[in-house]
């Protein structure tokens, strides 16, 4: 079984990387895939790149070239919903694109001709992921639910709140899982994804961010892929 571990950060491609002890980089589609083993289990790594278009090319690019059996995604996200803080780690159950709407042809959010605005993550590859976290990250809050992707990085309590009004169910907000899921979705492809959230996704979201990927995201990303991979 190849499984594809995808970070969204070159802190925490780097973090997984330092792990594996035979990698080799291959190039396709001006991304650099690094193809090797971890814990004795074949798997390819790669930078998703930022934004839902350059997640799908990399998506699509992991099972047409490379053919993985699995995929799991590790980044970081802004916490929208109440009690979902800096630190916390969110594993998605499903992910939703907060910004499409194809009305009135469409209903909002819903992706055309496919009949739902939502496609849910594999549900054994899931609670295998949210186990690592748990076994990875003692003492660290888990969440499970529903993630928000956007090509456009929420920064304001603004657009926060009408985030929180317009999907009340949504725990945090990124932007790049809704495209690998929906990928996923049409190859078959199990896929699971997890998130420490980095900041609230408020006024203060970016000075958060940047000083929380140097200093926690990226060994989060590296002791979650280490337990998950050690699992089988």
């Amino acid at each position: 079984m190849r499984t594809a571990i995808v970070a969204a950060m070159h802190e925490e491609l780097s973090a997984v990387l330092a792990l594996m002890p035979d990698e080799r980089k291959q190039v396709a589609g001006g991304r650099e895939f690094w193809v090797g083993h971890l814990h004795g289990q074949e798997v390819v790594t790669v930078l998703s790149r930022i934004g839902k278009v350059a997640a799908a090319t990399t998506a699509t690019a992991l099972v047409e070239r490379f053919h993985v059996d699995r995929i799991v995604f590790t980044g970081v996200a802004g916490g929208i919903a109440p009690g979902v803080n800096r630190g916390d780690v969110v594993v998605a159950d499903a992910f939703l694109q907060h910004d499409l709407d194809a009305s009135p042809l469409f209903p909002r959010y819903e992706v055309p001709l496919y009949g739902s605005d939502r496609f849910a993550t594999d549900r054994a590859l899931t609670e295998k992921l949210a186990a690592a976290v748990r076994q990875a990250l003692h003492g660290t809050r888990l969440h499970r639910g529903l993630i928000v992707s956007g090509d456009r990085f929420v920064s304001s309590a603004t657009e926060s709140q009408a985030l929180q009004r317009a999907l009340p169910d949504a725990l945090a907000v990124e932007m790049e899982g809704a495209a690998f899921a929906q990928v996923c979705h049409d190859y078959g492809v199990p896929f699971a994804a997890v998130r420490t959230v980095s900041d609230r996704a408020d006024d203060a979201a970016h000075g958060d961010f940047l000083s929380f990927i140097d200093q926690v995201a990226s060994r989060h990303s590296a002791a979650i892929v280490e337990a998950f991979l050690r699992a089988g």
